[in-house]
């Protein structure tokens, strides 16, 4: 049972002498009114950490405003205001819940007494709440990898942690676990100041890039629920929660939007980290049908960044021997390896689209590598080509595969793939009745540490063999400099 609150004799007692009652409303400022004594409080064995879950909008539980918003440490409701007349006032006296904390200065207040509690016992609350990184912290955070425990000490893996699905958004989580896995990026996230005068979507994003890696969570997963809503707002609802999008054009627009958000002068720590750069020079089929000389036809040659390659799968066959067993239809897909898939920007292959004729020359090669195994060939996803890509995990020679000048030694690892499971995209949308891999059909294989894979799928977290990662279709990959 709830402790009852002590009730003063007429004296009252020394703690409680000099307190300052709060008679202010809930839209005043929390800095007016703070009382002038901090003390140690009896109503600490009170809080419930539990019943604590801080991924969600900080709205209040009556009202529905975000203004002045504290949190209950007892049964982790929201309300507003903490003086006379509020909705957390009149909670603590109808209830008995007398421990609040302010969601934005992190102060904890005891109602209806109104004084302020300062106590050691109350950080850990104070971190799950806003985890903070030094710039020391950063730069170990790679090199001490370990399992965190959350209440129920269930482990985890830090950096790796589960993210709720929110109806079908599993597109959404995979590249938030994408974005969390791009070292400068995730570094400059972890290490952001002054996050209530950041655009919305970056202040979002970076609480839940700095609480999947925090090491002492009280649950061993998180809710991206604020980052998904503001996806879905600030994209005018081109990705929405009711059917499943395309994961790589989400990727595009979010590294594009993050750059228009947090960039100084011209350039951004997005831009710098996967923006590389081609020359693209261009014929016309007529030109080179009329000209007997192919080689006197002047190309049209531009210069160009790009922020990711697009790989393009060979047709699928047309034709295949029938079989029932599941190892023989396996066998029956077509493979091919990651390098031929490059030979398209290697500045010697042609390709011909629409009466054009183009050929890419990379010159300039980012620090990471997003590569885009297209897959689909209908906007809507809904026919896949289900070839199998093969590549190596660690010291994949892209400057030699390239033909890059100057950086043919250049070599890569593997951070992050994002695979579609199912042979073609469907949606609840479409009427169909759904498997689960259906319901959810993008998973990310990440890696830790030097070579510890996991397999993140939405809540599932598991450790897989590097050998595994190529096993499954492809969509998005993510390469690391070395």
């Amino acid at each position: 049972m709830p402790r009852k609150r002590p009730v003063p004799d007429e004296t009252g007692s020394e703690a409680l002498k000099h307190l300052k009652i709060d008679d202010t409303s809930s839209d005043s400022d929390p800095s007016d009114t703070e009382p002038t004594e901090h003390v140690t409080d009896a109503f600490l064995d009170t809080i419930c950490r539990n019943s604590l879950d801080f991924d969600f909008e900080e709205q209040c539980s009556v009202s529905l405003s975000t203004t002045n918003i504290y949190a209950c440490l007892v049964c982790g409701k929201y309300f507003q205001g903490r003086g006379q007349q509020t909705h957390a006032y009149f909670h603590s006296i109808n209830d008995e819940h007398h421990v609040f904390i302010n969601l934005k200065t992190l102060h904890v207040y005891v109602l209806p007494d109104n004084y302020e509690v300062m106590d050691k016992s109350l950080n850990d609350i104070k971190d799950v709440i806003q985890p903070t990184y030094s710039t020391r912290d950063v730069m170990r955070i790679d090199d001490i990898i370990g399992h965190g425990h959350d209440l129920m000490g269930r482990p985890y893996t830090v950096g790796c942690v589960g993210l709720n699905r929110v109806k079908h958004t599993s597109y959404i989580n995979v590249i938030i676990q994408t974005l969390a896995h791009i070292r400068p990026i995730r570094n400059f996230l972890l290490t952001l100041s002054n996050l209530d005068k950041r655009p919305p979507l970056v202040r979002k994003l970076s609480m839940v890039v700095r609480r999947m890696w925090h090491a002492r969570r009280f649950k061993a997963h998180i809710s991206p629920h604020e980052c998904v809503q503001e996806i879905v707002v600030l994209s005018k609802g081109r990705f929405g929660l009711d059917k499943e999008a395309d994961p790589f054009e989400l990727l595009v627009w979010m590294l594009n939007t993050l750059h228009g958000m947090v960039r100084k002068k011209k350039t951004s720590v997005v831009y710098e980290t996967v923006r590389g750069e081609m020359q693209v020079a261009t014929w016309k089929v007529q030109d080179m049908l009329q000209d007997d000389m192919v080689e006197d036809v002047e190309a049209t040659i531009l210069t160009m960044p790009f922020l990711a390659l697009s790989l393009e799968l060979p047709p699928t066959p047309l034709f295949t021997h029938p079989s029932t067993d599941d190892e023989d239809e396996r066998a029956n897909i077509p493979q091919v390896a990651l390098g031929t898939l490059l030979q398209r920007y290697n500045g010697t292959t042609t390709v011909e689209t629409n009466g054009l004729v183009r050929q890419y020359t990379v010159t300039n090669l980012p620090a990471y590598i997003v590569c885009h195994v297209k897959r689909f060939t209908k906007h809507n996803m809904s026919e896949k080509n289900l070839t199998v890509v093969n590549f190596p995990v660690r010291n994949v020679p892209f400057g030699d595969l390239l033909h890059v000048h100057g950086s043919t030694s250049v070599t890569y690892d593997l951070v992050v793939n994002v695979c579609h499971v199912g042979h073609q995209g469907k949606s609840a949308v479409d009427g169909a009745v759904l498997t689960e891999f259906e319901e959810s059909p993008f998973f990310a294989y990440v890696r830790q540490g030097e070579n510890l894979w996991f397999r993140v799928h939405d809540l599932q977290v598991e450790p897989v063999m590097p050998q595994m990662l190529f096993l499954s279709d492809s969509y998005i990959q993510v390469w690391q400099r070395n």
